[in-house]
Formats: structure tokens, C-alpha cells, sequence
């Protein structure tokens, strides 16, 4: 995330926002209320809005419910930072995975999220290009987790019996593992690690025995 982060109180007028965002060069401000929380966004299509006008958003008769965009007309209208604003925000805990932050990126449709703490203050902001950034992590780095971390730590195994490569991020994986279940656990556990672009599964186990029947057969049985 980036900590150095700027955010408006929702008193600060229309006027101020939009410099302020001239002034950082930034398209949306985290709002915050008087202890801190982060209580919305400001973004420039929120901005935008007045610019059209009010009038825009009325349905016939000037009925702002038959236009079906009550919301807008009262943006249209508004001069603080409160009622600009789209809320609730959509935020993130600082102790959440950037695979989290990218689910929710995408199912939420926002390209931003303020990073809170554990009492909804502001920490800072995760953009998509933050996200993304993980895919410059080194490919010896990688190899090392798989190694390291996945193989010998979560799973418990040795990892000289596993052939690990690692090119442009795509994770290549060979060895023996004791079932077909612990293989495939293993491989999702490094799809998932930061960094890794695909996993190319070359893994094997013994063949699996069919289960034997309950009580087992009996010769005498029908006699």
C-alpha cells in the first residue's frame, strides 16, 4: 500500500476538493469523519455530477423519483466532501493478502482501496497498480518460497525430492508425492503465493488401491 496518503474531512467544500485533486494530481480522496474513520470517497465522477446540474435528474413533472436517480440529483446539488461522497467506502484491514485486495478490486469494481486499521482509520491505499506490482517480484524469490515455505514448512516435506523452476513467474513443479490429494493441495498452494503468474503441474504418485469391500468375502457364504 502507499502510507503516504491524502484525505479530506467531509466539511471540505467543492471548490477545495477539486484543487486539492489538480494539486496531487490524483483522481479520488478517501473521506474521513472527525475521528479519523474513513467514512467514503470522493471520486471526479462524484465531482462531475454538478456540473451537469439538477435539472438533468428530474423525471417528468421535475418528480426526482421517476428519473430513478435520486442520488445523483442530490450530488448535483451538494458542496461538501459528506455529501459528495459515495459511501459506505469500500476498504480493506491492513493484515489482508493482495490476493484479497485484488478480489475485491475486481468484484466491487473500484480501482482504489483505503487501507484501514482495526478501528476504521485510515492507514493508507492500495491502487491496482500496487497490486499488480507483485508480479515484478524475482523469480528466485519465488523458487525459494515454493522451497522454503510451501514444500518443507506447510506441507512437511523434503524438498530435494521436488524439481522447482521458476521463469517469468510461471512456477514449474516435479516430484513424488505420497497421494494424488497431497499433490494437488500443493500445486494450489503455490498458484496462490504472491508473484506467481501459473503453476505447470509435473507432478506424480504411487497408483491408488482400490478400497476393500466392507467385512471383506467369505467362501462359505450362500452355502
Amino acid at each position: 500500500m502507499t502510507g503516504d496518503v491524502v484525505s479530506i474531512p467531509e466539511t471540505a467544500g467543492y471548490k477545495d476538493i477539486v484543487t486539492m485533486m489538480k494539486w496531487r494530481g490524483v483522481s479520488a480522496f478517501p473521506v474521513v469523519d472527525a475521528a479519523g474513520r474513513v467514512a467514503g470517497v470522493v471520486s471526479e465522477a462524484d465531482l462531475l455530477v454538478k456540473e451537469i446540474g439538477p435539472e438533468s435528474f428530474a423525471g417528468p413533472g421535475g418528480s426526482m423519483l421517476a428519473s430513478g436517480r435520486r442520488g445523483e440529483r442530490a450530488k448535483a446539488a451538494a458542496v461538501t466532501a459528506a455529501e459528495l461522497m459515495s459511501a459506505p467506502a469500500v476498504t480493506i484491514a491492513l493484515d489482508a493478502s493482495v490476493a484479497e485486495a485484488a478480489r475485491l478490486m475486481y468484484t466491487r469494481r473500484v480501482k482504489r482501496l483505503p487501507v484501514v486499521d482495526g478501528t476504521g482509520r485510515l492507514a493508507g491505499i492500495v491502487s491496482r497498480v500496487d497490486v499488480l506490482s507483485v508480479f515484478t517480484r524475482p523469480d528466485d524469490q519465488i523458487r525459494d518460497e515454493v522451497l522454503d515455505n510451501v514444500i518443507g514448512g506447510e506441507f512437511r516435506l523434503d524438498p530435494d525430492a521436488f524439481e522447482v523452476s521458476v521463469t517469468s513467474g510461471i512456477v514449474t513443479i516435479s516430484g513424488l508425492a505420497e497421494r494424488r490429494v497431497v499433490a494437488s493441495e500443493l500445486i494450489d498452494a503455490v498458484r496462490y503465493l504472491e508473484g506467481v503468474v501459473d503453476v505447470r503441474d509435473r507432478m506424480s504418485w504411487p497408483p491408488e488401491e482400490p478400497p476393500a469391500l466392507a467385512g471383506g468375502l467369505r467362501g462359505d457364504e450362500g452355502d
